[in-house]
């Protein structure tokens, strides 16, 4: 270890070879693929239940009697398939970020580390809360207001690959949206930006906020709002972590050091 905590963790010099960096990236990219395989296989056999799962919200708005449909001769099939491929990938993101993080560490600081390792912890949690705030709150909302507007004498079935499509959006949505917080002390911590510029402003960042959820969602200023309006308060938390990153720093800096101090009286 460096004495120096502004000195990188390895020894002076000791500087990989670009062949050694393509191997190591191979590998950790081999042992990403092979978790998320591992994890489709063990979900494959339970396809059809997480279709039943994923499908609930919208099925729980159907007209009485009405169900879901499927237009393709091997949608019955493909479409739970493609779900299981994807939920292996979400469900292995942990072990995808380990990787990376396995792969950059070497090259960062002591104090940079500090910090990078809850960062990484916290954007596996927010990733998974905006799947799960789309899914428990978003998603009832929006199904049942489809389901109220819908004009009278059209009979609401909708395909199953269509549906598929458009939940995998929200959820991508809403999983990115929730990284606001990380991204926003990022660019703070690291010195792009100061809190007083990002406070100014504030509102060019709510209107981005509602373009990237027209972007994003599906062409719904219902659906559109819901993304726009947690985008916007998970950028004022991430405000708040910043501020308070940067009245720590500035307190350690104003703190005199034990060499700074007077000597003691002699009694």
């Amino acid at each position: 270890m460096s004495p120096n905590p502004s000195e990188p963790d390895n020894e002076p010099g000791a500087e990989m070879p670009l062949v050694a960096h393509l191997t190591e990236l191979r590998a950790r990219l081999l042992r990403c693929v092979i978790a998320i395989f591992i994890v489709f296989l063990a979900l494959f056999y339970f396809a059809q239940d997480i279709y039943t799962i994923v499908s609930a919200p919208l099925r729980a708005y159907l007209p009485e009697g009405a169900t879901m449909i499927a237009t393709g001769v091997a949608s019955p099939f493909l479409t739970p398939f493609k779900l299981t491929a994807w939920c292996a990938l979400f469900l292995a993101i942990p072990i995808i970020l380990h990787q990376a993080w396995g792969f950059i560490a070497p090259g960062l600081y002591r104090h940079e580390k500090r910090i990078a390792v809850p960062l990484l912890v916290s954007s596996i949690l927010l990733f998974y809360a905006g799947m799960a705030f789309a899914y428990f709150f978003v998603f009832p909302l929006i199904f049942h207001f489809f389901a109220s507007v819908t004009p009278e004498g059209v009979a609401m079935m909708t395909d199953i690959n269509e549906y598929l499509d458009f939940v995998l959006t929200l959820f991508f949505a809403f999983g990115v949206a929730f990284e606001i917080p990380v991204a926003t002390f990022l660019v703070v911590w690291v010195g792009v930006v100061d809190i007083a510029t990002l406070k100014k402003s504030r509102p060019y960042v709510i209107v981005g906020c509602f373009v990237v959820g027209m972007i994003l969602t599906p062409p719904d200023i219902f659906s559109q709002t819901l993304l726009a309006v947690p985008m916007w308060l998970l950028f004022e938390v991430g405000l708040l972590f910043g501020s308070m990153v940067r009245k720590n720093e500035r307190r350690d800096r104003e703190e005199p050091t034990s060499d700074d101090q007077p000597p003691a009286p002699l009694s």
